[in-house]
């Protein structure tokens, strides 16, 4: 039986830190949606900014369909024997939609403070923009297309994780999740 996990929140909210942990300490898989936009701005050796991640997004959006990015992630995951897979960075209404179509599907939303996702994205570094973004910067980034529809995902979700406090206390949400 499989266990498919999407994840969703806010920048920096944990999202990459529950697919790390749900990898590496109980043996499942990853796919995120960012990842499909990672290659294709390094194919075209453009930098790996959120800008350009975006603008990628809207582009293949506009052109092949507003779910083709899902569709992609869809038929990984059917593809996938794995027991636990792990869907990072879900951020359309639509995209939960078309998930839900596979039985084992679950949503997850993370929440975490501005501030302490502001503190983790200059630490992680992520994008090449990252380490040098003003606190404004980060809030205006918020306004961008593709991140306007994450909060009402949470009205979607199975299960929200708070992620406020330390590794340990995420890790137990997750653990407490998986049962």
């Amino acid at each position: 039986m499989k266990i498919i996990l999407g994840v969703a929140g806010e920048m920096a909210s944990g999202k990459g830190t529950v697919a790390k942990y749900l990898t590496e300490e109980k043996q499942g898989v990853s796919y995120r949606f960012s990842s499909i936009l990672r290659d294709l701005v390094q194919r075209l050796y453009l930098d790996e900014t959120r800008e350009n991640l975006q603008t990628i997004s809207t582009a293949v959006r506009e052109n092949f369909g507003q779910d083709i990015l899902c569709k992609v992630i869809c038929q990984d995951v059917v593809n996938d024997q794995t027991e636990i897979i792990v869907i990072d960075g879900v951020r359309r209404i639509q995209d939960v939609e078309k998930l839900k179509n596979l039985k084992e599907f679950k949503l997850i939303y993370l929440e975490a403070d501005l501030e302490k996702r502001f503190e983790r994205i200059k630490k992680r570094g992520e994008n090449s923009d990252d380490r040098t973004k003003t606190l404004e910067e980060f809030k205006k980034d918020h306004e961008r297309e593709a991140e306007q529809e994450i909060k009402q995902l949470k009205n979607e979700a199975d299960f929200i994780v708070d992620n406020n406090n330390s590794f340990e206390n995420l890790y137990k949400q997750i653990n407490n999740l998986l049962k």
